[in-house]
């Protein structure tokens, strides 16, 4: 005899069957938190205005420059490291470090007119004849003007992902639905942005995977929730608007916690165990995740109740409970 799920994880029992949650009567709040939100992370993100990434903490990919790896069999003298490359003139040089104190991670500018191998090489010796054997696990040296290629594509890669993604809800479900899943989009691009801002960690072509994968995230969870409103609505044809959005969110809202609850647990792994490579990485998927189950409830669906829907073969606009004469 086999075991149901909540037979063998108790947790699943905390999980209420069925919910009736009046999430669009707060409507007006979670869009006055969103639009702040939002703006913030605009300013933020684009503050101080300055090349080649405003407020962002733009890694080597974008500014161009050099990332070092070593590890030593002693624990490595951050600051030795930061003298000795700084005596060297290297621009803007940060030393940090991360796993065990036997390894760290270095990454500094290349000086306008000097080769870029020949800088590397001379930073190699000087950091071994400082502090002894070193191991150089990683190198990545990327040029100005390479960096600033990555920089547009990327840009124009999260440009597509949004464009594309919005075409396909709006032929899929229709201009106002497509209109309120363009908004939870935009909402969540925007604040991850902000995320990376706020915390100044760094921005990189990782980073932009990670939120080409939010966005493919957000969608399939909005797919989720206007699909349910779109069955409820050809269902209870007289229902008013707001009801049908508010009984579509609880139909759904089991399936979006277990499946966002899942994606947290194996992310969460991955920011404490993946490396410094892929924390950045980690963070923006674990934020990702919880801003787009959001978005989808209360950003999307509060933007089609505004927006109104036709239903049925009468074509008749719904209006929310309240603006209903």
């Amino acid at each position: 005899m086999s075991k149901t799920p909540s037979t063998w994880w108790p947790l699943i029992k905390l999980l209420p069957v069925k919910t009736n949650f009046r999430f669009m009567r707060f409507a007006k709040v979670y869009a006055g938190v969103s639009l702040v939100a939002t703006i913030a992370a605009v300013f933020l993100t684009l503050f101080p205005f300055e090349p080649p990434c405003a407020g962002l903490n733009c890694g080597v990919d974008f500014r161009g420059g050099t990332v070092l790896e070593i590890t030593s069999r002693q624990p490595i003298d951050l600051g030795r490291v930061r003298e000795t490359l700084n005596a060297r003139q290297l621009g803007d040089v940060q030393v940090q470090a991360f796993g065990s104190p036997q390894d760290a991670l270095v990454r500094f500018e290349t000086p306008e007119g000097q080769n870029p191998a020949v800088t590397v090489e001379g930073a190699k010796r000087a950091l071994v004849a400082a502090i002894g054997p070193l191991e150089f696990k990683r190198t990545e040296v990327v040029g100005p003007k390479v960096s600033g290629e990555l920089f547009r594509n990327g840009v124009l890669a999260l440009a597509l992902g949004v464009g594309m993604m919005m075409v396909y809800i709006w032929f899929r479900f229709g201009l106002t639905f497509g209109i309120g899943a363009a908004a939870a989009l935009i909402h969540d691009v925007l604040l991850t942005f902000g995320l990376f801002a706020v915390t100044n960690m760094e921005f990189s072509l990782n980073t932009v995977a990670a939120i080409l994968t939010i966005i493919g995230y957000s969608v399939n969870d909005t797919v989720v929730v206007l699909d349910r409103v779109r069955e409820n609505l050809r269902k209870y044809k007289r229902m008013p608007l707001s009801e049908v959005i508010d009984l579509s969110i609880n139909e759904t809202l089991s399936r979006t916690a277990i499946t966002g609850v899942t994606g947290l647990m194996a992310l969460g792994v991955l920011a404490a165990f993946g490396g410094e490579t892929l924390f950045g990485f980690s963070i923006a998927m674990i934020f990702g995740i919880v801003v787009g189950t959001y978005s989808s409830f209360f950003v999307a669906a509060v933007v089609l109740m505004w927006l109104g829907v036709k239903r049925g073969e009468d074509a008749e606009v719904l209006k929310p409970l309240d603006a209903r004469p």
